[in-house]
């Protein structure tokens, strides 16, 4: 293979690469989720005193997105850090599946 080529092939693999519109989906799943968090803080504490109730359902479900969010990372990285996180969102998301399946049943 001729330099010519080599570089043309090299050129062409990353073209259907388009980093900037990787970037901005990474930082627009980012700035979602930072929102959602808020607003299930928000839900929570309104929920809290109105109902005196709090559903511990949507809790699980954004627990877990973080969990799998860091274990992909983890997996990826194999950062120690990754790691604990991964830990510290499983065990999250694993007592709000508990406290939510409690609160179905009637225990809470």
């Amino acid at each position: 293979m001729k330099k010519e080529e080599i570089l043309a092939k090299a050129q062409n693999e990353g073209r259907q690469q388009d980093l900037p519109d990787r970037e901005a989906q990474r930082n627009g799943a980012w700035a979602a989720y930072i929102i959602g968090v808020v607003l299930l803080i928000l839900v929570d504490t309104v929920n809290g005193f109105v109902l005196h109730y709090v559903n511990r359902g949507a809790d699980f479900a954004l627990f877990s997105m973080a969990f799998v969010l860091f274990l992909t990372k983890y997996l990826r990285l194999r950062k120690k850090h990754e790691l604990i996180m991964t830990v510290f969102w499983g065990i999250l998301a694993l007592s709000m599946l508990v406290v939510w399946v409690m609160q179905l049943v009637g225990v809470l």
